[in-house]
């Protein structure tokens, strides 16, 4: 999981349809419900709300054949979530897309970034007077 898409590169968003989308976020999403088993877990993992995250969850299981994410309300057992075979098989692609895409792209990518003017991290904001 990449915890705020923080990591430099591309950042690949797949528009299925109108407003229909999978992108970093939700791939994160579905990715850290996998690992813990619960909605706010992840959320918390991603430093995201609870209603943010089920909002997400809501959405992609009404845009897609079958929900990917199976959620089960707490009480005596607890609760959780996982994802559905179909969760799994659209999480697995979408990560697919993205390797093969950074592939694609790496040559250029390094040729970007040869074209900054200094490296980012060394740049030292200017105080004011």
């Amino acid at each position: 999981m990449k915890a705020g898409n923080v990591s430099l590169g591309l950042r690949l968003r797949v528009v299925l349809e109108r407003d229909i989308a999978i992108g970093p976020g939700k791939a994160d999403l579905l990715e850290g419900i996998a690992a813990t088993g619960s909605i706010s877990a992840a959320a918390a993992r991603l430093g995201m709300s609870y209603k943010r995250a089920w909002l997400l969850v809501d959405t992609m299981n009404r845009c897609f054949r079958t929900p990917l994410v199976a959620a089960a309300k707490g009480g005596q057992s607890g609760g959780g979530a996982g994802l559905t075979p179909l969760g799994e098989e659209v999480l697995a692609r979408y990560r697919e897309m993205e390797r093969r895409a950074s592939k694609a792209a790496a040559r250029d990518l390094v040729a970007l970034k040869g074209l900054l003017r200094t490296p980012l991290k060394a740049r030292v904001p200017r105080r004011r007077a």
